[in-house]
């Protein structure tokens, strides 16, 4: 029987199958909705016997706590607001399967069905309040579904069909550039679940907002100026600015701007500004100037002095086993503010002498906040001794500390000791970069390698059996079945040397790789012909190569396999800004146009921005830059001494055949099979074994 109750006469049964203890957080949300369109399905009820006339309800306790949280409001009055119901009577076994009959089959609106409905909505009366109060919800959850509305179309049909998740959806949509979207869609799809991840991809190209460097600049100003900017509703790490260039040119002004003022103000010879609140790198090949700590006035030694008579009277008056204990923490805190006096008065900043202030110069810094700091340390490009004093032998010395350039120093043999490690100029290069240098170095060799499967089956031969029967241990290779530990992790800049390594690997027979027992491999591995045999031990050996760090000295073995091969180094690698240009100093960068072109290609790019150079240099020494042929043959030959296998062992003294292709005949010979089909060796392996 359908009627209507009062709303006072209704009361929540016990039987009601709905328990969950997170129901209550919907119940809001269920108000909102029964305020704007009133009770749209009966609640099922059952009559009580006392109080006469009420009814207890064992489906729909939601609506029935969101009409009491209306009641309460004083939205609607109980005593004479009418609830539709449907009056059931039975046993309490009844009553309860009818409850969990009516909530089992009960459909929940999917995350699509809700993006479309909103979008609906939204386009009918094209106010976001407005729905969002009438679906009791916040303005951020239904624009969160708009967004997803607009994903790109496989995207949304993924979501729509269950073949991603919410999160995933979200993590694409935390983007509304569609094409950005298909990008990452068309590389990763169902396959990768990770909704981080994703994220992630997608954000590599962009710029948080709160970015100390978009800080700095502001959003108005980013705008202004073309940037646009990308609403990240799904999550608090802020919006994604996807201009990040804009952003980063606008800082360099300003801060460019704002060390031109300090420099002035100051009279230091320079203020350079780094978008980051760390100098090591921007440090690199320059002297920090130490300045010695000025000596305290007569006032300030006489202070010092009755300080310290003070503090020795406290120590033996708190070492009386009969002092009270509030005379012993009264004496304790005396002497911590003493302490804290004395520091005050030794921790005197140091004077930087007005003839020294045309000679160095600090470094502007960005702090996480995006606020402009000056750095307390002084650095100077040559080498400032401070109050000199002759010692005996007659030399120099310092009163204070000399200082010397920033990063060197780590071990007795500094990279800078060493031809490979210093920029153009004899400026020497930051760890960091010969690190990557080296990394890449290590990839031209790696994949040169790959082109003599016969040279590598040597080399893998020999570092296995020598490392057995010596104490060496430094091959330059992890043969030993040692993954190599890159000195520099992270993403590094895209090389062809690089590339070809990817894609050899894409082009080995690896069909014996899908057997699930190790044995079938094993014995697919075995079925393969000599050609793939060889290409997968060329690539295993190319992978194995090690990159040295900026402290260790270059591995003469890579150096001699580099020469037999005949590298040319700069056929697999060239500078760009990413990888070179943008790391070295302005000046080492004309320094090394002046070997290429001589004065006047130096002078073309004097009066440049140091951005403005890169830029350039990158297309020059790509062959892209109309200069003259002697010129363009020049840039084109050139490779940073980081990037050369310096190779100390003359060849002549060497009995090696250095042309790969002829080392076919017994070098190459194969092990024939014995009766029982099992490999033999031959005389010259059994030997070596």
């Amino acid at each position: 029987m359908t009627a209507s109750v009062k709303l006072a006469k209704l009361t929540l049964s016990p039987i009601n199958v709905r328990k969950r203890p997170d129901e209550l957080l919907e119940i809001p949300q269920m108000a909102a909705d029964l305020e704007a369109r009133g009770v749209l399905q009966n609640l099922l009820v059952t009559p009580v016997r006392k109080p006469r006339g009420t009814f207890e309800v064992f489906d729909g306790g939601r609506r029935l706590r969101g009409l009491r949280l209306l009641a309460e409001r004083g939205v609607i009055d109980p005593e004479t607001y009418d609830v539709p119901v449907k009056v059931l009577v039975g046993d309490e076994a009844t009553l309860s399967e009818t409850s969990t009959a009516a909530n089992f089959h009960q459909l929940k609106m999917t995350p699509a069905e809700e993006c479309r409905a909103f979008q609906y909505f939204i386009g009918l009366t094209g106010d976001i309040d407005g729905v969002a109060k009438r679906f009791g919800l916040t303005r951020r959850f239904v624009e969160g579904r708009l967004r997803l509305a607009t994903l790109a179309e496989p995207i949304f049909e993924a979501l729509s069909e269950g073949t991603i998740t919410l999160d995933v959806a979200k993590a694409y949509a935390s983007t509304e550039n569609q094409e950005k979207q298909l990008l990452v869609w068309n590389s990763y799809g169902t396959s990768y679940s990770n909704a981080d991840t994703i994220r992630r991809v997608i954000a590599n190209e962009t710029m948080n907002s709160t970015d100390p460097v978009a800080i700095l600049v502001g959003e108005d100003r980013y705008a202004d100026a073309g940037g646009k900017v990308d609403r990240d509703l799904f999550s608090d790490s802020g919006d994604k600015w996807v201009n990040p260039e804009i952003a980063q040119r606008l800082a360099a002004d300003i801060m460019e701007a704002e060390a031109k003022l300090v420099g002035e103000e100051l009279g230091l010879g320079w203020i350079r500004p780094i978008a980051s609140n760390y100098t090591h790198s921007a440090a690199a090949g320059l002297y920090r100037v130490i300045l010695p700590t000025a000596d305290p006035t007569e006032e300030q030694q006489a202070r010092l002095e009755a300080i310290a008579e003070r503090q020795q009277a406290i120590s033996v008056a708190m070492d009386d086993e009969a002092i009270g204990e509030d005379a012993y923490k009264a004496l304790d805190q005396e002497y911590d503010a003493l302490s804290a006096e004395e520091l005050a008065i030794r921790k005197v900043a140091p004077v930087l002498p007005d003839e020294l202030r045309p000679l160095v110069g600090a470094f502007l810094k960005l702090t996480p906040k995006g606020e402009m700091v000056l750095d307390a340390e002084y650095y100077s490009e040559e080498a400032i001794r401070i109050g000199g004093t002759e010692d005996e032998t007659g030399d120099t010395a310092d009163k204070g500390s000399r200082g010397r350039p920033s990063g060197a120093g780590r071990e007795s043999a500094t990279p800078a000791s060493r031809p490979e490690a210093v920029a153009p100029g004899g400026k020497p290069l930051s760890a960091r970069l010969y690190d990557e240098l080296a990394m890449q170095r290590r990839d031209v060799l790696a994949a040169t390698l790959l082109s003599h499967p016969a040279l590598a089956l040597d080399y893998a031969l020999f570092v296995m059996i020598d490392d057995r029967m010596t104490a060496e241990s430094a091959y330059g290779s992890t043969i030993r079945a040692r993954s190599p530990q890159d000195p520099v992790t992270g993403e590094q800049p895209a090389t062809r040397a690089r590339s070809y390594l990817a894609e050899a690997h894409d082009g080995l027979d690896a069909g014996w790789t899908e057997y699930q027992s190790q044995v079938d491999r094993f014995e697919a591995f075995r079925g393969l012909d000599d050609d793939a045999k060889a290409a997968w031990l060329a690539y295993i050996v190319a992978m194995s190569l090690e990159a040295p760090n900026s402290r260790a000295e270059q591995s003469p073995l890579q150096n001699r396999l580099a020469t037999i091969m005949e590298i040319d180094v700069a056929s697999w690698w060239r500078p760009t800004s990413e990888n070179f240009f943008d790391r070295v100093s302005k000046g080492s960068i004309l320094t090394l146009l002046a070997d290429v072109g001589g004065a006047a290609l130096t002078a073309r790019h004097a009066t440049m921005k140091k951005s403005e150079i890169s830029e350039s240099c990158a297309k020059l020494f790509a062959g892209e830059a109309i200069v003259e042929p002697e010129v363009r043959d020049a840039a084109l030959a050139w490779v940073p001494n980081a990037m050369k296998f310096l190779d100390s062992a003359p060849a002549d003294d060497l009995d090696v055949d250095d042309e790969p292709e002829d080392q076919g005949g017994d070098q190459d010979t194969v092990a024939v099979n014995d009766a029982d089909g099992e490999p033999q060796l031959d005389d010259q392996d059994a030997l070596a074994a």
